[in-house]
């Protein structure tokens, strides 16, 4: 969207930015700004100001996701809570240190913003990187965060083969199991009623849940 708005001068329209995909999901890719300059939450807020401007958010939509960077600082994560564009927040997070460091920063934002609006998380989403213990370990993780694990997403080379082929999994597969848990997810995020304001953890607190579970008992010695 962005890269189409500094190079059309003429007047845009939604047909320029807007692509139909598998079973009429209608597909806008904000983009951001040039590398180096400007603010990626600025571009995200612009690109649905765009959207709203050009009449995209019709009545015969059943759902709006944005799907952004988690970046609680000037990335795409904040911009459409602050502005009301959103109100269920899942985060997709793997067994990883690094990954539930940045979910558990995630989680500061949306406590923030939690006090004085509607925004509340609805659960996790773990991504599977088939790290130790990595189920058991994100039940603790959510549960300290006072949320739920929505959905454990398996790691598969299916998903890598759709993305070459410009597919969906469900479309490229239908009837494999990681298509099903993907249905899984569709399902349990469609019947979720657990909407909470986080409790985020301190860092030495996350630490010790990720030693609890395995994650930094190893011995690598050679």
């Amino acid at each position: 969207m962005l890269d189409t708005i500094r190079d059309n001068k003429t007047e845009i329209q939604l047909s320029d930015l807007e692509k139909v995909g598998f079973k009429g999901v209608r597909c806008v890719e904000s983009g951001g700004p040039e590398p180096g300059v400007g603010c990626a939450g600025r571009g995200i807020i612009t690109s649905i100001s765009m959207l709203e401007q050009l009449g995209a958010y019709t009545e015969d939509l059943d759902y709006v996701f944005y799907d952004v960077l988690g970046d609680v600082v000037c990335g795409g994560f904040a911009m459409p809570i602050r502005e009301g564009k959103a109100k269920e927040i899942y985060i997709v997070a793997s067994g990883e240190m690094m990954a539930l460091y940045a979910a558990n920063n995630i989680c500061k934002g949306i406590a923030k913003y939690a006090e004085r609006g509607e925004v509340r998380l609805g659960g996790i989403i773990c991504n599977s990187r088939n790290v130790d213990n990595e189920l058991d370990l994100l039940r603790a993780f959510t549960k300290e965060l006072n949320t739920q694990l929505i959905q454990y997403v398996p790691r598969n080379n299916i998903v890598q083969q759709a993305e070459i082929r410009k597919k969906t999994v469900i479309d490229f597969e239908p009837n494999c199991s990681q298509a099903n848990v993907y249905r899984e997810l569709a399902k349990n995020i469609d019947e979720n009623e657990l909407f909470t304001i986080p409790t985020p953890m301190t860092q030495d607190r996350l630490e010790q849940i990720l030693i609890d579970y395995g994650m930094m008992e190893k011995d690598y010695s050679i």
